[in-house]
C-alpha cells in the first residue's frame, strides 16, 4: 500500500481545517467510518474534508465536535473555512458553487436569467453590471472570472448530470444585443448536446405552472443528501430539510411535464440563434 498523503496544513484555511480534523480523530482513535456513524454524511465526504477539498457542512460540524469532544471547535470554524472559498462568489452563492463541484446531479429552473452554467462572458458580465451596477470594474472582473471558472467541471469525465428548464422569454427579450445574443444561444445548443444535457423550455403561452414563485436548483450527491437553493435579490437559501426538498423535487417534476420536450425546445433555441445571427429576431 502507498504511503497515505497528508495535506498541507499551510496551504490555505480548509487545508488547515481537513489536517486537523483527521489529527483529532486519529487522537480519539476513531476511523473515518466510525466518525461517519450517525450523521447524514459518508466516508468520501468526510475524506474529502480531512484533505481539505470540501468544506464541513454546519450540521457535520456539530456532530463532529460531539463524537470528538472538541467544544465546538469544528462548529467554530465552519465560518472561516466558508470565507476562504468563496473565490468571487457573492457571499450567500459560496456553497452552492463549491457544492456543485461535487454532485451527481445538477437540476436548475431558471425564470429569468440564462442558468449561470450555461452563460457565455459578455452574458455574465451583463448579469453582474445589470444586477450590481455599484461595483467596482475590478469586483465585476473578478465575479466574472469566478462564473466562468465554475463552467470548467463541462470537461471533467465524472461531470453531474444536468438538467436545466428555462421560459422563453430568455430567448424573446435578450439580455444581450442581438450580435451577441446569438453566440450565448450557440454556446447553450453546444454545452446541452456536447455533455448530453438536457434542456426544455417553458413556452410563453403556459399562464400557469407550478413553479412561478422563482429560480430553484436542486442537487443531489454520491455522500450526501440532496439540497434544494433559491435565490431571490442579493440572497440565496439552501434547504436541506427532507421534507422540503422532497416536495421541491416534486413540483420540479410537474415543470418538466409543463415544459416543451428536449428536442423541441433544443429546436427553438437553435432556431433563435440563427434568426439572431441574421437579424430575424422576433420579440
Amino acid at each position: 500500500m502507498p504511503p497515505r498523503k497528508d495535506p498541507d496544513a499551510s496551504a490555505n484555511v480548509p487545508s488547515f481545517y481537513g489536517a486537523e480534523l483527521r489529527f483529532k480523530r486519529e487522537l480519539a482513535g476513531l476511523t473515518l467510518e466510525q466518525l461517519a456513524e450517525g450523521s447524514y454524511r459518508g466516508v468520501p465526504f468526510l475524506s474529502q474534508i480531512e484533505r481539505g477539498e470540501r468544506r464541513m457542512p454546519l450540521d457535520l460540524a456539530r456532530h463532529v465536535d460531539e463524537r470528538l469532544g472538541t467544544d465546538g471547535f469544528f462548529e467554530r470554524r465552519c465560518e472561516d473555512a466558508r470565507k476562504a472559498r468563496q473565490s468571487g462568489h457573492a457571499e450567500y452563492f459560496a456553497d452552492v458553487a463549491e457544492m456543485e463541484q461535487h454532485a451527481e446531479s445538477i437540476e436548475d429552473w431558471a425564470p429569468s436569467l440564462v442558468p449561470g452554467l450555461l452563460q457565455t462572458e459578455p452574458y455574465a458580465t451583463a448579469v453582474v453590471r445589470t444586477s450590481l451596477p455599484w461595483l467596482r470594474p475590478e469586483t465585476v472582473e473578478k465575479q466574472v472570472r469566478a462564473r466562468m471558472e465554475r463552467a470548467k467541471l463541462w470537461k471533467r469525465e465524472d461531470r453531474p448530470a444536468f438538467w436545466a428548464i428555462v421560459h422563453e422569454a430568455l430567448i424573446r427579450n435578450p439580455l444581450l444585443p442581438k450580435e451577441e445574443m446569438a453566440p450565448q444561444l450557440e454556446h447553450i445548443a453546444h454545452v446541452v448536446q456536447s455533455t448530453q444535457s438536457v434542456l426544455q423550455i417553458v413556452p410563453e403561452t403556459t399562464a400557469a405552472h407550478p413553479m412561478m414563485m422563482g429560480m430553484i436548483r436542486v442537487m443531489t450527491f454520491p455522500d450526501a443528501p440532496p439540497v434544494v437553493y433559491t435565490e431571490g435579490l442579493h440572497s440565496g437559501q439552501l434547504i436541506d430539510f427532507p421534507a422540503l426538498v422532497k416536495n421541491y423535487r416534486r413540483s420540479y417534476d410537474l415543470l418538466r411535464a409543463t415544459a416543451l420536450s428536449p428536442e423541441a425546445s433544443l429546436a427553438m433555441i437553435e432556431r433563435a440563434a440563427k434568426d439572431y445571427r441574421h437579424g430575424k429576431h422576433r420579440a
